[in-house]
């Protein structure tokens, strides 16, 4: 995602040699002259400093555009105590306990209420905290833990999954849709960050004290967890599960082919149940959603990882029957190391030049004939409109794709068990369920930046982009890495390479659970 750039409430003058741009201190009334503020630009920038900086001084708060000694209180963004007190020994500094050390969320306070606010615990940069050893993890993982290591970006936490917080990220994760329903992004994201965050973890949050140190725990945040470690449950995300509006946009976003529009337009149509949508006859269904209504029993329930081989094997026989050299990899939640899922997604590629170009249609047709197929809708390839790479976090890519629902086999039902004669005619019709399959097509050049980008997770996938456009001013997307600097594509042969040119760790795709 882009940073915001916010125009400056000044107009600028030339920057003259050795000068930082700055307003006058002497331009605004000082109404607090106990404080005096410097904020660190680092991991902020130039744009955003300056703004809050303006702000500041509006408001009646000194801010010095330089450290020097009067000043009493430094603010940092997504910065640990541990890089602010680096950033200060590379200025020189030797002793920091002059200073206080805060989070921006201080300073938004202030801002709020337009004027100083008493410091909290939660405005304050602290030491790094080791956590305690729990009787969940193994001693040498809980006690090596260090909450100031924690990154805001989920690419850099390791998170694998054992969930050891469960109880709060399922309620962060209803809290989360609810918000999705109603399009209010902001603190949707908010809860699925804070989610990610707890989901690394390798121990149980048991106290308030537990959270000291770690990012993305706003105010909001911070009171459901405290409302569950008190009650054991939170109760906004038990009104919102009994929530009508809720419950319609759960149920209708569950059929195949369904988003939020049309939820949202069901909804406000009074229905409120699939009996209610499947009774107006007026109603116009697309294809897709035809076949989700179809097959909708079937396609709410878990894909297992056996089904998820069964179908496997499918994929690469069909898809091998025209390119015999492809390379036909699962992605998603289970190649995360997930044992259960809602479909089963694969990415294929071939090292010979284009020659994976027209394989979707040839697998769609034997598929045809094989009477394997239920529903299929072919998107081709955009990439002759396409602006590479993409700026944005959440941008579809542009590779050829089939969304597909299969029927897969199974084992006969041993019918000796039914005592009824409806009982014995289910379990005679019931040998084959449908599965919704998604191929994904990739040119063999792009093939890594792909495999990539459909392993997820969503939340991963997302910090991987954020982190390459404010730390690296790098552009990702699934087709390419752009150097902003360099001016140049980074070409990449496997996800190694890649998480070696953001200059990351490579994580495993179980480590990708965030």
């Amino acid at each position: 995602m882009d940073k915001i750039r916010t125009p400056s409430l000044f107009p600028q003058r030339k920057k003259q040699k050795g000068m930082h741009p700055s307003i006058s201190l002497s331009s605004f009334e000082v109404k607090f002259n106990e404080l005096v503020i410097f904020i660190i630009e680092k991991k902020m920038g130039v744009t955003r400093r300056r703004f809050l900086m303006e702000l500041a001084r509006r408001k009646g708060f000194r801010v010095e555009n330089e450290l020097s000694d009067s000043v009493t209180h430094i603010v940092a963004e997504n910065n640990s105590y541990d890089e602010v007190l680096e950033w200060l020994r590379g200025h020189k500094v030797k002793d920091s306990s002059r200073f206080q050390l805060l989070d921006i969320s201080w300073f938004t306070a202030c801002m709020e209420a337009g004027k100083p606010v008493d410091l909290e615990n939660k405005h304050q940069l602290t030491v790094q905290q080791v956590y305690p050893i729990t009787s969940n993890i193994p001693e040498s993982e809980a006690s090596s833990f260090v909450a100031g290591r924690v990154s805001q970006y989920a690419c850099q936490r390791r998170t694998t999954l054992n969930n050891c917080n469960k109880k709060f990220t399922d309620a962060f994760e209803i809290l989360a849709e609810n918000y999705e329903f109603r399009e209010n992004g902001v603190p949707c994201l908010a809860f699925m960050r804070a989610a990610s965050v707890l989901k690394c973890l390798p121990f149980t949050i048991v106290r308030m004290q537990d959270l000291g140190g770690l990012p993305c725990m706003g105010d909001e945040i911070r009171a459901v967890i405290e409302e569950i470690l008190d009650e054991g449950e939170s109760s906004k995300a038990k009104e919102v599960l009994t929530d009508e509006r809720y419950q319609s946009f759960k149920l209708f976003s569950s059929v195949f082919g369904v988003g939020l529009k049309t939820s949202e337009k069901w909804y406000r149509m009074g229905f409120r149940t699939l009996e209610d949508v499947k009774a107006d006859k007026t109603l116009k269904l697309s294809k897709m959603q035809k076949a989700g209504f179809l097959y909708h029993e079937d396609l709410i329930s878990r894909v297992s990882k056996a089904e998820a081989d069964a179908v496997s094997w499918i994929v690469k026989d069909a898809v091998r029957t025209f390119l015999p050299d492809a390379l036909v990899t699962i992605t998603g939640g289970f190649r995360r190391g997930k044992k259960i899922g809602h479909d089963v997604d694969f990415l294929i590629t071939s090292p010979e030049l284009r020659q994976e170009e027209e394989v979707l249609h040839r697998v769609i047709d034997l598929w045809k004939k094989q009477g394997l197929l239920l529903y299929y809708d072919l998107v081709e390839s955009t990439f002759e409109q396409a602006k590479l790479p993409s700026r944005k976090v959440d941008a579809f890519d542009h590779f050829e794709k089939c969304f597909a629902i299969l029927k897969l086999h199974q084992q006969r039902v041993d019918t000796s068990c039914c005592e009824t004669s409806e009982e014995l005619d289910e379990a005679k019709v019931r040998v084959w369920k449908a599965i919704r399959v998604d191929l994904v097509v990739s040119p063999f050049e792009q093939y890594a930046y792909a495999l990539l980008g459909w392993t997820g997770s969503r939340q991963f996938e997302r910090d991987l982009r954020r982190y390459a456009t404010h730390e690296r001013k790098m552009i990702l997307d699934n087709h390419a890495l752009y150097d902003k600097t360099k001016r140049i594509f980074l070409k990449a042969k496997s996800e190694e390479e890649i998480f070696a040119h953001l200059g990351l760790d490579y994580m495993e795709p179980s480590e990708r659970n965030a």
